[in-house]
């Protein structure tokens, strides 16, 4: 790999709001070489699922594209009232307010082993409801991955 990954994370200050340095993924995805490195990485790590999770909306990029290295199903975590059929949810706080995350309870088999990935782990309160809710639909989450971490948000 030519680059550092880090090299292709760009921080955009003051977004979306004044005070928020946004890490901007957008570099990564558009290097094929340093996407298809991060993709297998996440891959190797879920080789002892059956499934690979991803929670929206990035953490869909990270998560399917390991899934088609691997072969493995994928498991969308939508936010609220984004997936027909049958679904559960689980609300958790956030800064200023609230969010709720649903899966489906109707086509993965309960039991399966999922690993669980998400672009960025912030304060820790999405990975924790998704962790939930995938226990909740009889899942079993047996590892979480993060592309970054904020260190200084504690989660």
């Amino acid at each position: 790999m030519s680059k550092n990954l880090n090299d292709l994370i760009r921080v955009i200050p003051d977004f979306p709001k004044p005070g928020i340095s946004f890490k901007d993924i957008t570099p990564l995805i558009a290097n094929g070489e340093a996407f298809l490195n991060v993709s297998k990485q996440i891959a190797q790590l879920g080789r002892e699922s059956d499934y690979i999770a991803g929670i929206e909306a990035r953490g869909f990029i990270f998560a399917s594209s390991a899934c088609a290295l691997t072969e493995k199903g994928f498991i969308p975590i939508r936010k609220s009232g984004k997936l027909p059929g049958n679904t559960i949810s689980s609300t958790y706080d956030l800064e200023y307010g609230s969010a709720t995350l649903e899966v489906h309870t109707d086509i993965i088999k309960q039991g399966s082993k999922v690993l669980l990935v998400d672009d960025v782990l912030a304060t820790g309160g999405t990975a924790i409801a998704a962790t939930k809710l995938l226990k909740a639909a009889g899942l079993l989450p047996i590892g979480l991955v993060f592309l970054l971490d904020i260190p200084e948000l504690n989660g």
